[in-house]
Protein backbone atom coordinates (compact mmCIF):
# COMPACT_ATOMS: atom_id res chain seq x y z
CA UNK A 1 0.00 0.00 0.00
CA UNK A 2 2.95 2.58 0.59
CA UNK A 3 3.17 3.04 -3.18
CA UNK A 4 -0.15 4.17 -3.61
CA UNK A 5 -0.69 7.58 -3.84
CA UNK A 6 -3.45 9.31 -2.05
CA UNK A 7 -5.88 10.59 -4.52
CA UNK A 8 -5.60 14.35 -4.38
CA UNK A 9 -8.46 15.12 -6.37
CA UNK A 10 -11.81 14.79 -4.86
CA UNK A 11 -10.10 12.72 -2.29
CA UNK A 12 -13.28 13.09 0.49
CA UNK A 13 -15.43 11.52 -2.15
CA UNK A 14 -13.30 8.77 -2.93
CA UNK A 15 -12.38 8.14 0.95
CA UNK A 16 -16.13 7.91 1.42
CA UNK A 17 -16.91 5.48 -1.58
CA UNK A 18 -14.88 3.32 -0.02
CA UNK A 19 -15.92 3.35 3.13
CA UNK A 20 -19.47 3.16 2.09
CA UNK A 21 -18.72 -0.25 0.07
CA UNK A 22 -18.01 -2.02 2.96
CA UNK A 23 -20.78 -0.58 5.26
CA UNK A 24 -23.81 -3.38 5.17
CA UNK A 25 -26.06 -0.48 6.96
CA UNK A 26 -26.92 2.95 6.28
CA UNK A 27 -24.68 5.05 7.88
CA UNK A 28 -24.92 8.98 9.17
CA UNK A 29 -23.31 11.41 7.15
CA UNK A 30 -21.51 12.02 11.38
CA UNK A 31 -19.99 8.67 11.66
CA UNK A 32 -18.30 8.93 7.97
CA UNK A 33 -17.18 12.16 8.83
CA UNK A 34 -15.59 10.68 12.30
CA UNK A 35 -14.02 7.70 9.83
CA UNK A 36 -12.44 10.15 7.29
CA UNK A 37 -11.28 12.81 9.94
CA UNK A 38 -13.56 15.51 8.25
CA UNK A 39 -16.03 17.79 9.27
CA UNK A 40 -19.88 16.58 9.30
CA UNK A 41 -20.78 19.41 6.74
CA UNK A 42 -18.08 18.93 4.54
CA UNK A 43 -19.05 15.63 4.29
CA UNK A 44 -22.52 15.98 3.79
CA UNK A 45 -21.96 18.54 1.28
CA UNK A 46 -19.78 15.98 -0.35
CA UNK A 47 -22.43 13.47 0.20
CA UNK A 48 -25.23 15.32 -1.84
CA UNK A 49 -22.40 15.74 -4.66
CA UNK A 50 -22.09 12.35 -4.94
CA UNK A 51 -25.83 11.06 -5.14
CA UNK A 52 -26.45 14.19 -8.00
CA UNK A 53 -23.14 12.87 -10.05
CA UNK A 54 -24.34 9.31 -9.86
CA UNK A 55 -28.07 10.39 -11.40
CA UNK A 56 -26.55 12.59 -13.25
CA UNK A 57 -23.79 9.73 -14.86
CA UNK A 58 -27.35 7.49 -15.10
CA UNK A 59 -24.72 4.97 -13.29
CA UNK A 60 -26.20 1.52 -12.18
CA UNK A 61 -26.18 2.31 -8.35
CA UNK A 62 -27.36 4.82 -6.38
CA UNK A 63 -26.25 6.90 -3.38
CA UNK A 64 -29.79 7.42 -1.33
CA UNK A 65 -30.16 8.77 2.62
CA UNK A 66 -32.30 6.27 4.54
CA UNK A 67 -32.96 5.40 8.11
CA UNK A 68 -31.03 8.17 8.89
CA UNK A 69 -27.86 7.93 7.39
CA UNK A 70 -26.54 7.30 3.60
CA UNK A 71 -26.33 3.72 1.67
CA UNK A 72 -25.33 2.71 -1.67
CA UNK A 73 -28.36 1.23 -3.55
CA UNK A 74 -29.06 -0.67 -7.41
CA UNK A 75 -30.50 1.95 -9.80
CA UNK A 76 -34.87 0.86 -9.82
CA UNK A 77 -34.23 0.81 -13.79
CA UNK A 78 -32.80 -2.86 -13.51
CA UNK A 79 -35.06 -3.58 -10.50
CA UNK A 80 -36.17 -7.06 -12.22
CA UNK A 81 -32.82 -8.23 -13.49
CA UNK A 82 -30.98 -7.28 -9.95
CA UNK A 83 -34.24 -9.61 -8.25
CA UNK A 84 -34.24 -12.01 -10.19
CA UNK A 85 -30.45 -12.33 -9.80
CA UNK A 86 -30.50 -11.91 -5.81
CA UNK A 87 -33.48 -14.35 -5.31
CA UNK A 88 -31.60 -17.06 -7.40
CA UNK A 89 -29.25 -17.17 -4.42
CA UNK A 90 -31.19 -15.78 -1.23
CA UNK A 91 -32.63 -18.65 0.79
CA UNK A 92 -33.61 -15.72 3.45
CA UNK A 93 -36.37 -14.42 0.89
CA UNK A 94 -39.59 -13.74 2.10
CA UNK A 95 -42.88 -15.73 1.68
CA UNK A 96 -46.28 -14.55 0.65
CA UNK A 97 -47.47 -14.74 3.98
CA UNK A 98 -44.30 -13.11 4.82
CA UNK A 99 -44.65 -10.01 3.07
CA UNK A 100 -48.84 -9.86 3.65
CA UNK A 101 -48.34 -10.01 7.25
CA UNK A 102 -44.98 -6.94 7.04
CA UNK A 103 -47.35 -5.20 4.88
CA UNK A 104 -49.74 -5.57 7.89
CA UNK A 105 -47.48 -4.45 10.40
CA UNK A 106 -45.96 -1.92 8.72
CA UNK A 107 -49.15 0.06 7.74
CA UNK A 108 -51.02 -0.60 11.00
CA UNK A 109 -48.23 -0.37 13.31
CA UNK A 110 -48.47 -0.80 16.01
CA UNK A 111 -50.09 -3.79 15.92
CA UNK A 112 -50.85 -7.15 18.16
CA UNK A 113 -50.89 -10.19 17.07
CA UNK A 114 -54.67 -10.54 17.17
CA UNK A 115 -54.43 -7.50 14.85
CA UNK A 116 -52.80 -9.24 12.34
CA UNK A 117 -55.07 -12.30 12.70
CA UNK A 118 -57.74 -9.99 11.99
CA UNK A 119 -56.60 -8.57 9.18
CA UNK A 120 -55.13 -11.05 7.34
CA UNK A 121 -57.86 -14.31 8.49
CA UNK A 122 -55.41 -16.43 9.81
CA UNK A 123 -52.88 -16.82 12.45
CA UNK A 124 -49.89 -15.44 11.60
CA UNK A 125 -47.24 -16.03 14.69
CA UNK A 126 -45.01 -18.31 13.15
CA UNK A 127 -45.04 -15.55 10.47
CA UNK A 128 -44.67 -12.79 13.10
CA UNK A 129 -41.16 -15.09 14.73
CA UNK A 130 -39.62 -15.42 11.16
CA UNK A 131 -39.79 -11.61 10.62
CA UNK A 132 -38.23 -10.68 13.64
CA UNK A 133 -35.47 -13.12 13.36
CA UNK A 134 -34.59 -11.29 9.92
CA UNK A 135 -34.72 -8.15 11.92
CA UNK A 136 -37.80 -6.56 9.99
CA UNK A 137 -40.09 -6.18 13.34
CA UNK A 138 -39.46 -6.19 16.59
CA UNK A 139 -41.66 -5.70 19.76
CA UNK A 140 -42.35 -1.83 20.61
CA UNK A 141 -44.46 -1.68 23.96
CA UNK A 142 -47.70 -3.63 24.96
CA UNK A 143 -51.32 -2.95 24.88
CA UNK A 144 -52.80 -1.27 28.05
CA UNK A 145 -55.83 -3.08 27.58
CA UNK A 146 -56.64 -7.14 26.79
CA UNK A 147 -53.58 -8.79 29.07
CA UNK A 148 -50.69 -6.25 27.92
CA UNK A 149 -50.52 -8.31 24.35
CA UNK A 150 -47.78 -7.64 22.70
CA UNK A 151 -47.48 -4.41 20.21
CA UNK A 152 -45.61 -5.25 17.38
CA UNK A 153 -43.54 -2.62 14.61
CA UNK A 154 -41.18 -2.48 11.97
CA UNK A 155 -37.35 -1.66 12.03
CA UNK A 156 -34.64 0.87 10.99
CA UNK A 157 -33.37 -2.72 9.06
CA UNK A 158 -37.19 -2.58 7.59
CA UNK A 159 -36.33 0.84 6.18
CA UNK A 160 -32.87 0.41 4.57
CA UNK A 161 -34.16 -2.60 2.82
CA UNK A 162 -37.19 -0.77 1.24
CA UNK A 163 -35.30 2.53 0.69
CA UNK A 164 -37.34 4.72 2.79
CA UNK A 165 -36.30 7.47 4.96
CA UNK A 166 -38.99 7.15 7.70
CA UNK A 167 -42.57 5.33 7.81
CA UNK A 168 -44.14 8.64 6.52
CA UNK A 169 -42.03 7.54 3.11
CA UNK A 170 -44.45 4.13 2.85
CA UNK A 171 -47.03 4.45 -0.40
CA UNK A 172 -50.43 4.77 -0.17
CA UNK A 173 -52.15 1.55 0.17
CA UNK A 174 -54.45 1.77 -2.67
CA UNK A 175 -51.54 2.42 -5.03
CA UNK A 176 -51.25 -1.23 -4.70
CA UNK A 177 -54.64 -1.89 -5.26
CA UNK A 178 -55.79 -3.51 -9.55
CA UNK A 179 -59.32 -2.44 -9.56
CA UNK A 180 -62.33 -0.17 -7.72
CA UNK A 181 -62.82 -3.53 -5.71
CA UNK A 182 -59.69 -3.93 -4.35
CA UNK A 183 -59.40 0.01 -3.55
CA UNK A 184 -62.97 -0.22 -2.10
CA UNK A 185 -61.58 -3.43 0.08
CA UNK A 186 -57.93 -1.59 1.18
CA UNK A 187 -60.54 1.24 2.14
CA UNK A 188 -62.97 -0.73 4.39
CA UNK A 189 -60.77 -3.14 6.02
CA UNK A 190 -57.13 -2.57 5.73
CA UNK A 191 -57.25 1.38 6.12
CA UNK A 192 -59.25 1.55 9.50
CA UNK A 193 -56.33 1.93 11.50
CA UNK A 194 -53.19 3.71 10.22
CA UNK A 195 -50.09 4.53 11.59
CA UNK A 196 -51.80 8.34 12.63
CA UNK A 197 -51.01 9.50 15.84
CA UNK A 198 -48.38 6.40 16.64
CA UNK A 199 -46.05 7.57 13.95
CA UNK A 200 -44.00 9.94 15.47
CA UNK A 201 -43.82 7.64 18.58
CA UNK A 202 -42.90 4.57 16.96
CA UNK A 203 -40.06 6.62 14.87
CA UNK A 204 -38.63 8.49 17.91
CA UNK A 205 -38.43 4.47 19.12
CA UNK A 206 -36.45 3.38 16.31
CA UNK A 207 -33.83 5.91 16.43
CA UNK A 208 -32.77 4.51 20.00
CA UNK A 209 -32.95 0.59 18.24
CA UNK A 210 -29.92 -1.08 19.02
CA UNK A 211 -30.59 -4.87 19.10
CA UNK A 212 -32.89 -5.42 15.83
CA UNK A 213 -32.35 -9.41 16.00
CA UNK A 214 -32.68 -10.45 19.89
CA UNK A 215 -34.41 -13.65 20.82
CA UNK A 216 -37.48 -14.64 19.74
CA UNK A 217 -40.46 -15.66 22.49
CA UNK A 218 -42.55 -18.89 21.68
CA UNK A 219 -45.93 -18.02 19.77
CA UNK A 220 -49.18 -18.38 21.24
CA UNK A 221 -50.76 -20.73 19.33
CA UNK A 222 -50.37 -23.10 15.96
CA UNK A 223 -49.69 -21.31 13.15
CA UNK A 224 -51.13 -22.10 9.62
CA UNK A 225 -48.85 -20.36 7.59
CA UNK A 226 -45.81 -22.36 8.81
CA UNK A 227 -45.67 -24.06 5.62
CA UNK A 228 -44.98 -21.00 4.08
CA UNK A 229 -42.09 -19.87 5.57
Amino acid sequence: MSGLERMESGSLKGLLEALLLVSDDSVPATELARAAGAEPGEVASALAELAAEYADANRGFQLREVAGGWRLFTHPAYHDEVADYVLSWDTRRLSQAALETLAVIAYHQPVTREGVRAIRGVNSDGVIGSLKEKGLVREVGRERDRGQAQLWGTTRLFLEHFGLRSLRDLPPLEDFAPDEESRRFIRERLSGRSIGSTLEETEADLEEESDLLGPEGDPDGPDEDARDE
